[in-house]
């Protein structure tokens, strides 16, 4: 496979998938709009979504923390070998708003199954399949969920009614990711502005994958 799978990570209220909104108007600008594909989990196609619609239900509240971790992995399975596969076999950048690590931080910390218990069972789902890079948005868990509640115009979904420490776990979660995965997961301070957050990720991205980002003169 010769494409390039670049996974956006970040707790509720980073503004991740705002960013993401402003590189896909960047990459159509670069003449790369048949080059990419835009995704997120859960979902990405028919099955998966189904899946989404069934996690992300506010009205499920009495469902099981395995439960729920088994779900994001069949909506995950589901999602890599119909969308991002081929997608990355057609050699096309991949953009996913959430993959492997939301599942590490949610469900193994948040929920208290265990990280490694969580990796493992996504090994198995992905095959070892991994982002080539990931951008992790680093926001305060206060500010990113003051955030959703002055802003968000998109879904409020189950997730949303858990409490401080909940994401303050995640987002301990997430740091430790970053600082054992250097090599894969780049911080970009997501407290600052939209423009400032969308300008430091290109910058990345020119440096990385200047075939799909090349430098502006």
């Amino acid at each position: 496979m010769n494409g390039f799978f670049l996974s956006f990570e970040g707790t509720d209220g980073s503004g991740k998938t705002s960013v993401l909104r402003k590189i896909v108007q960047k990459l159509a600008e670069n003449g790369n709009k048949d080059n990419f594909i835009l995704t997120r989990e859960p979902g990405g196609n028919r099955i998966a979504e189904a899946i989404r619609d069934v996690i992300l239900n506010v009205d499920f509240t009495e469902m099981d923390a395995k439960t729920e971790a088994l779900l994001y992995a069949a909506s995950r399975r589901q999602h890599l070998v119909e969308t991002i596969l081929p997608a990355l076999k057609a050699n096309k950048l991949v953009l996913c708003d959430r993959f492997v690590d939301s599942s590490l931080v949610y469900q193994g910390k948040g929920r208290n199954i265990g990280m490694q218990k969580i990796d493992k069972l996504n090994q198995f789902v992905t095959d070892g399949i991994e982002p080539d890079l990931t951008i992790f948005f680093d926001v305060n868990p206060k500010i990113g969920l003051e955030r959703i509640a002055t802003s968000r115009t998109d879904e409020v979904n189950r997730l949303d009614q858990e409490n401080m420490k909940f994401y303050e776990d995640i987002h301990q979660a997430y740091l430790s990711l970053v600082a054992a995965n250097k090599h894969r997961i780049v911080r970009i301070d997501a407290s600052q502005s939209l423009t400032k957050v969308t300008d430091d990720v290109i910058a990345v991205l020119e440096q990385r994958i200047p075939h799909f980002f090349p430098v502006e003169n």
